[in-house]
């Protein structure tokens, strides 16, 4: 890459075009978004009397999708104001300024014509060292630029965005016959490191590796429930999280990406492929051309394979019969191997479950996994090089927990292959030739290191610096101290990491008591720590179920023993005198973002749900949380002098209202995070750069955070925010029992009775939390929440 990118272009506003401008916009990068001039106006264009020539006009397309990134569920954009990093144009005016971009991204209509149409007009813009990229799912890169000049082919890839760009991490990346190979590792890099996304490089071939593997999938399973008489619900029980797979497995997925899109995806590889027998698997079935001729294209058209119906009891979801191509109530899987699946704990042993239970689902599951393994090792060479980039793409692409070859490891490579050609299969030369030579399986691990096949021999994969692997340090005898509930890991250079891993990694004994053996060992042996995990989430909260055994026991004094553990840890914690960093990500919650903020830092991922939301469950934060806010507050409100009421005013209502995050950067929005906290897109960066951080300050000669006194607004600004609660309640916004947590929560925070501009000390602040906490305990209704959230995993209103 002749130059860094700065700035980029995309041409091309639906969605897939806004989606990617959105991305560019998160990760800092300013954006022209650029589309074609409409050739009519609108009624409200008209009634303003613009013309086909007013700028607002020219420009609509552009503006009207940047206008919707700010509205859309899921959101495009970490936070609204990074739509102003987004210059709207149209290819008529402002083609012209592609000169100034170092990248370009074309993302039209999915037709060679256009796209190469497209690419001549971009090339007489085009400058040296400016990269080009298109945007497609499938069409071919090489026949997209074959009339281009050869250095502007050099400079130019395929770049395909899976949708939604922000929440996709995949990125496959599919260079042309002459592009250049430093550009394509360099795009790579910044890809991964800027952008946050998982790249994998795929040969020019229809579909490329993810949809090729993945619409093959379908449409095997679709033709075996056609040829076995299984109903789309019993498939999709089948090929769901019982198979390492999403929730939405087969049918709910096709309703989502769309009936007529999935067909045209499956008609990419038919007309471009030449063997009669593939060929044969994508060709179009009959009942998905009927449904999408009866106008059933799935959820954008309210009904697919699955149809929401609203009826007396409420809404409920029908299901198709294929038989009568009518809907019905859904019936319900039920066997032993999809119950042993659903007992068994990890992808692997769910996937092993589900097969060895000798049903007519274990049946199923097998049909359709041998044929998708063996077409995965066909196309390995031909789609992709290796079976690592195969396995990546169809684990970020379509959420698969396995990819195809780790799934063939987890379910026995060589007993498998020995029942495939048993049943008349025809497995892969290569496959046979692996094991004949004496190996057992596509990948392995030595002293924390992953090796995998690649030309007929182990190959390690190649990690980046900044991807830390707790799990591989692990394996390398790196852990220092260890419990049920944490283990302190040295990530050397003179710095150790707390990972929590209890149940759902919520907060308890086992890790306050790690906690506090890690700041001991760290003082002695380490420069400084990092607290970060690798699991599906940071921190649910604290150990909900423990503190409700007490509560309904009335051992009070054991509430109150629990609570003090934790607030005394966690300020143990911002007091340690070597520096702390923590490194949250996805849901962390309660009790997790008391554990963050005695840090130094905070380095979170981009994809960070940040909240304290105790009053959920009828509580509020007592492990320093409502402290460290209140603090944050008296800082930032400044002179004594100063208003400090509307500080906490948000605070109470960010607090009252249990507001999460949508991002890390939503997080600082609502001042759950410093702005001296840093936001990463990639997740597997967070630990390194939390790392580094632990080690600049190290360096620079670290000094604890000192103790200090806190402004408070006291009895006159509790009676602010109480009334406040008071008008909510009786707008109807909140109930009685709401009221009561909201009062408590104002006294916390306004410092308790004491007059307004009282200074009082952090302690103070820690025992009006505590003391709060513990009389909502002995709140009848509080109970009820905590049990509610135990058993139905969502809160309760009463």
């Amino acid at each position: 890459m002749n130059k860094p990118i700065r700035k980029a272009a995309v041409i091309g506003s639906g969605i897939m075009g806004s989606g990617i401008a959105a991305v560019l916009a998160n990760a800092g990068i300013p954006c022209l978004l650029l589309d074609r001039v409409p050739t009519e106006l609108t009624e409200a264009e008209a009634a303003k009397g613009y013309t086909l020539e007013h700028p607002s006009v020219r420009n609509r397309l552009a503006v009207s999708a940047i206008k919707g990134m700010t509205k859309s569920k899921p959101a495009p954009l970490y936070d609204n104001d990074f739509a102003e990093r987004i210059t709207p144009g149209n290819l008529e005016d402002h083609l012209s300024q592609i000169k100034e971009v170092n990248w370009v991204i074309e993302v039209v209509v999915e037709n060679l014509g256009v796209k190469k149409e497209l690419l001549a007009k971009v090339e007489q813009y085009w400058s040296p060292g400016m990269i080009v990229s298109t945007n497609t799912s499938g069409i071919s890169v090489n026949a997209m630029a074959e009339e281009r000049s050869p250095e502007f082919r050099k400079h130019f890839l395929g770049t395909h965005f899976f949708n939604p760009p922000r929440y996709m991490k995949l990125l496959e990346i599919i260079p042309g016959e002459t592009t250049d190979a430093g550009l394509v590792a360099d795009l790579s890099g910044f890809c991964e490191r800027t952008l946050g996304k998982t790249v994998v490089l795929a040969k020019d071939t229809p579909n490329f590796i993810a949809n090729r593997i993945g619409t093959y999938g379908l449409l095997v399973t679709l033709s075996e429930m056609i040829r076995k008489g299984y109903t789309v619900e019993e498939v999709d029980a089948v090929t769901g999280p019982a198979m390492g797979r999403p929730k939405s497995a087969t049918f709910r997925t096709l309703d989502l990406v769309g009936l007529d899109t999935f067909l045209h995806v499956a008609d990419n590889v038919f007309s471009n492929v030449s063997n009669e027998s593939e060929k044969s698997v994508f060709e179009a079935p009959e009942v998905l051309k009927q449904m999408v001729a009866q106008g059933r294209l799935g959820e954008k058209s309210g009904q697919g394979f699955y149809k929401k119906v609203k009826g007396p009891e409420g809404s409920q979801i029908l299901a198709l019969d294929l038989q009568s191509m009518e809907y019905r109530p859904q019936g319900k899987a039920a066997s032993g191997s999809l119950e042993a699946a659903k007992l068994a704990k990890g992808a692997k042993a769910k996937t092993a479950a589900l097969l060895a239970g000798g049903d007519r689902y274990s049946d199923l599951a097998w049909s359709i996994l041998k044929q998708v393994l063996i077409y995965a090792a066909e196309k390995r060479g031909e789609i992709a090089d290796t079976v690592r980039e195969i396995d990546e793409a169809m684990k970020w692409g379509f959420n698969w927990e396995l990819g195809p070859f780790e799934t063939w490891d987890a379910i026995g490579l060589v007993k498998s292959v020995s029942r495939m050609e048993a049943e008349g299969m025809t497995v892969p030369a290569w496959v046979k030739d692996w094991i004949a030579e004496g190996n057992t399986s596509f990948y392995k691990k030595e002293d924390g290191k992953l090796f995998h096949v690649s030309d007929g021999r182990y190959k390690q994969v190649e990690q980046p610096p900044e991807v830390i692997s707790l799990r591989d340090l692990k394996a390398q005898n790196r852990v220092v101290k260890g419990n049920s509930g944490a283990s302190l890991i040295d990530l050397g250079d003179g710095v150790a990491c707390l990972e929590f891993h209890s149940p759902n990694n919520a907060i308890g004994g086992d890790i306050l008591a790690m906690i506090s053996q890690s700041v001991e060992e760290v003082r002695s042996n380490f420069n400084g720590l990092v607290i970060a995990n690798q699991g599906k989430n940071f921190c649910v909260g604290a150990n909900l179920m423990l503190l409700l055994m007490e509560a309904q026991d009335e051992e009070w004094d054991e509430v109150d023993d629990i609570i003090r553990l934790f607030q005394n840890t966690m300020y143990r914690l911002k007091r340690f005198e070597k520096p702390v960093v923590a490194a949250p990500h996805r849901m962390t919650l309660g009790g997790g973002v008391e554990a963050c903020m005695p840090a130094d830092q905070v380095i979170a991922a981009a994809e960070t749900y940040y909240g304290l939301v105790e009053v959920g469950v009828g509580l509020i934060p007592a492990g320093g949380g409502c402290k460290e806010l209140a603090l944050r507050a008296s800082q930032q409100a400044g002179l004594p002098e100063a208003d400090l009421q509307p500080y906490i005013n948000r605070i109470f209502e960010t607090v009252g209202t249990a507001k999460v995050s949508t991002s890390g950067h939503d997080a600082k929005k609502l001042g759950y995070l410093r702005p001296s906290d840093r936001v990463v897109l990639n997740p597997d960066h967070t630990i390194y750069e939390a790392k580094q951080a632990v080690l600049r300050m190290a360096s620079s000669g670290y000094e604890p955070i000192a103790e200090t006194k806190l402004r408070v607004v006291g009895t006159e600004g509790k009676a602010v925010l109480r009334l406040g609660a008071l008008g909510m309640r009786e707008s109807g916004y909140i109930s009685d029992h709401d009221l009561l947590i909201a009062n408590k929560l104002a006294h916390v925070l306004a410092g308790g009775d004491v007059p307004p501009g009282s200074w009082v000390t952090e302690q103070h602040m820690l025992d009006l939390e505590r003391e709060a906490f513990l009389s909502l305990c002995g709140e009848p209704k509080t109970r009820q929440r905590m049990q509610h959230m135990l058993t139905k995993g969502k809160p309760l209103r009463n």
